[in-house]
């Protein structure tokens, strides 16, 4: 038995790659993006009562890597990139089907004669983004304060900052009114760390970029600081 699953909206977020984007939701809250509904989906009855919610799950689809396929086994970021977990105990986005899911803050909703719009906060998903269905977070079914998080039982630390040289200062104020709260948005990615788990530890001064909305931000890590060394327009 199979199943066809039709996506019901498109995912608008500042994330145009998957390197960078947080390994889980909300842990970057100045992630701001939009979920615009899409044909017969984007009607305002669809969404009616939701705004009620403070938070909400979105399911969608690993659209850059679905069509590699999966394997039983991977190697969780977490643990270092160098233990092996079966991929039903894990986040990974090279799964069977190819679905993810992550509970975010609900912002607005806005509905009208030109579609439907759902803002949210604490986004994880890469520009373009297929979404294939939207529930209401639950509290009292939900959030259960005895579960057990297994390997990844605490929320993910890290004790790197980030400043920005005088150059990218400079730039990034002229970028700061166009978008919004784009020195928390650089500071929080960072913050996590996105480099490969195996990178993390050695000690050299390579030179990452990653792109935000239309922007390249290039950094490096020194002294376990982030510094940023330019914030251009990726063109």
């Amino acid at each position: 038995m199979s199943f066809t699953v039709e996506p019901i909206g498109v995912i608008h977020s500042p994330y145009q790659q998957k390197f960078a984007v947080p390994r889980q939701p909300g842990l970057v809250t100045a992630a701001a993006a939009e979920i615009h509904l899409q044909g017969n989906f984007a009607h305002a009855d669809s969404v009616r009562g939701l705004i009620e919610f403070s938070h909400i799950w979105v399911l969608f689809i690993f659209h850059q890597t679905v069509a590699a396929g999966w394997q039983p086994l991977v190697r969780p970021p977490r643990l270092g990139g160098n233990t092996r977990k079966g991929v039903f105990a894990t986040r990974a986005t090279y799964r069977p089907n190819g679905i993810g899911m992550s509970v975010v803050e609900l912002e607005s909703v806005q509905a009208d004669e030109h579609g439907v719009i759902i803002r949210v906060r604490g986004a994880d998903w890469v520009n373009g983004t297929p979404v294939i269905d939207i529930k209401p977070y639950l509290p009292y079914a939900e959030s259960i304060p005895t579960a057990q998080g297994g390997f990844a039982d605490a929320r993910p630390h890290s004790a790197l900052s980030t400043v920005f040289d005088p150059t990218a200062e400079q730039q990034l104020q002229q970028f700061e009114p166009h978008y919004p709260q784009l020195r928390l948005l650089i500071s929080q990615v960072l913050n996590q760390d996105p480099r490969p788990a195996y990178k993390q530890a050695a000690h050299q001064q390579k030179v990452y970029g990653m792109s935000l909305y239309d922007l390249n931000i290039k950094w490096q890590v020194i002294n376990n600081e982030n510094h940023v060394i330019q914030v251009s327009k990726d063109f």
